[in-house]
């Protein structure tokens, strides 16, 4: 509350009775008048605050990408300045990225690499951001020419981003261009990951998947639809699948080309090291041979360490453009890259770049590598960590050879109850979307076709 200062104003002596007497009243008067005023203000103030807030939270703004040369320059400085280890000891990548390697592709991210170029990707695409749960949610929103195209929300993973899915946005939103047909057309959403690249930050805890998976409803619910589809690989499965667990309001179904099908019994042993459970099939058994020999391998040595101290990694990582090159590039799902050798091989060293320098001119590599930490080391492929029996939604899967892991349909109806659509595929790998756009389109469209 506002103290008010008493002010004393000089006045001229008045000696008629009533003169007074009339005066009084008319203060009086102002006075009640006066006092009554600011208790209905205040009472009216709120409200309009509250509603105003509303309207400003729930604004939808549109967005441009537009990184200071200042930053690019930085950049180049630090790549120059690279302080370089000694050469791994053995002959393959089992130690890490092999030394040469890296010293060419950051030789070409400095001095031949061009970022306006992945600006202006982005920029030719209608983007936007909106404020849920008090953090700005950067996002890509492509609508279709066609009718009754069905809404599907694409969601990336680490360490990846909306790069991933740039080539698929038009086989989903205009399909007849790419060999299909206008019943099976998309609008597209592809947001950032909260703490992932233009995206805002969390400055507190609690933004774990599921979490995610709520602002994920809120948005769509704020694009104005009321029926839509989900899809993700990486952390965009686990996501996906929590938007599934909580039934949230509009979703009708998922795809997922990473999903939690791994049984108890099978990530128990894994676990502890020791044998296959008996009763697999041959099939299971090879996957379970495929999961151990990962272990180890230390495969997922990067997933163990950002889950425990994704600070730490982070110093690192912020600091030097190639250590965050090659912090990315040990994540199994450039198993298969060829690191650009081969230009009509996607992704393409240019495209791979993109990725590398959106994480670094966003500061993101820390605040992206705290999702791991705030899952809380749950296995994004075990279906009990997962609870996917808890999922009564319908469930689409497709399988990429080349993916970490491979799902056998066994365990794939096993965890999923209402699994409406199965498919493996000859060719892709964790990134399928980034590696095989054309297929991974066809699949989405086949995935989704019964829930029209």
């Amino acid at each position: 509350m506002t103290k008010l200062k008493k002010v004393h104003y000089k006045t001229k002596a008045r000696t008629s009775g009533a003169f007074v007497l009339s005066r009084l009243l008319v203060v009086l008067f102002a006075a009640t008048v006066f006092l009554a005023l600011p208790d209905r203000i205040l009472a009216q103030q709120p409200a309009q605050t509250d509603a105003q807030a509303q309207v400003s939270s729930k604004a939808i703004r549109p967005f441009r990408v537009h990184v200071s040369q200042a930053a690019i320059d930085d950049l180049r400085h630090r790549i120059r300045a690279t302080r370089w280890p000694d050469k791994e000891t053995v002959t393959d990548q089992s130690q890490g990225v092999q030394l040469a390697t890296m010293k060419e592709l950051v030789r070409y991210w400095g001095t031949e690499y061009d970022w306006r170029k992945a600006e202006a990707k982005l920029n030719a695409l209608p983007q936007f951001v909106t404020n849920i749960d008090g953090l700005d949610i950067h996002f890509i929103h492509v609508r279709s020419r066609h009718k009754n195209a069905l809404p599907v929300i694409l969601t990336h993973g680490w360490p990846g981003s909306v790069f991933e899915f740039i080539k698929v946005i038009g086989p989903l939103t205009d399909p007849t261009a790419y060999g299909g047909s206008a019943g099976d057309a998309f609008d597209v959403v592809i947001p950032f990951i909260p703490g992932y690249g233009f995206s805002g930050k969390p400055t507190g805890t609690g933004w774990d998947p599921d979490h995610i998976a709520r602002v994920w409803a809120e948005l769509m619910k704020r694009l104005g639809y009321t029926r839509y589809v989900a899809q993700g690989g990486d952390w965009g499965a686990p996501i996906s699948s929590a938007m599934a667990r909580q039934a949230l309001a509009g979703l009708v179904g998922i795809h997922l080309n990473l999903p939690a099908t791994v049984p108890p019994e099978v990530s128990a042993a894994l676990a502890a090291g020791g044998p296959a459970p008996t009763g697999l099939s041959k099939q299971e058994r090879a996957v379970f041979d495929a999961l151990d020999a990962y272990r180890r391998k230390n495969n997922s040595a990067y997933f163990v360490m950002m889950t425990a101290r994704p600070q730490t990694v982070g110093y690192g990582v912020t600091d030097s453009p190639a250590g965050l090159a090659a912090w990315i590039l040990v994540h199994p799902g450039f198993t298969q890259w060829t690191f650009g050798s081969n230009p009509e091989t996607s992704p393409t060293k240019d495209e791979v770049l993109d990725d590398i320098t959106l994480y670094w001119l966003t500061n993101s590599a820390t605040s992206s590598a705290r999702l791991y930490w705030e899952n809380g080391g749950r296995s994004v492929t075990s279906a009990a960590a997962q609870k996917t029996a808890e999922i009564s939604l319908p469930v689409t899967i497709t399988v990429f050879p080349e993916d970490v892991y491979r799902a056998p349909e066994t365990w794939a109806r096993r965890a999923y109850r209402n699994l409406i659509y199965f498919h493996e595929v000859d060719k892709g790998g964790h990134f399928a979307a980034w590696e095989q756009p054309q297929l991974f389109s066809e699949e989405i469209r086949a995935a989704f076709r019964s829930l029209r």
